[in-house]
């Protein structure tokens, strides 16, 4: 089983960037109820898609005092639970940021190990890329960072 998860947001000032648990140096954070990890709210989309089950916005509602600023490694933690509990067994992530800035390759080995660790995985079963968009759209522009993901259980 396949799933597919999609998430973004938008750059917001004095908040700190977080990306796969990652605290990254950058002038603006994302914007968001939970730590707004873009990456790893995909990837849980992804891993819950799997089982059609809810997003992660049925378990971690955005206006719910208690999930305010969240490290969205819980919410992963969740989703693997999740799959778990029905039986089954995440098999491996493959996952894309697109961020003009700031550079996810310095990062990639500490946020494979956070998600791997927080999914139940090995490292080497969470794949993480980046790319840009080119200046094109409001990824391009600067505004924001989207993050795509697919899981795959059995």
């Amino acid at each position: 089983m396949i799933g597919f998860g999609y998430d973004v947001h938008r750059f917001a000032h004095g908040r700190p960037l977080v990306l796969g648990g990652v605290d990254i140096p950058h002038e603006r954070g994302l914007d968001g109820h939970s730590d707004a990890d873009v990456l790893s709210h995909a990837i849980a989309d992804a891993v819950l898609g799997s089982l059609g089950l809810p997003d992660i916005g049925h378990w971690f509602p955005p206006g719910d005092p208690a999930c305010k600023d969240i490290s969205s490694l819980r919410i992963l933690e969740k989703a693997a639970g999740l799959i778990r509990e029905q039986g089954h067994e995440l098999v491996n992530i493959d996952s894309t940021l697109v961020a003009e800035a700031p550079k996810i390759l310095p990062h990639r080995e500490a946020m494979q190990r956070n998600i791997a660790a927080a999914l139940g995985l090995p490292p080497e079963r969470v794949g993480i890329k980046a790319t840009t968009n080119e200046t094109m759209g409001f990824v391009g522009r600067g505004e924001g960072i989207a993050a795509m993901a697919v899981a795959e259980v059995r």
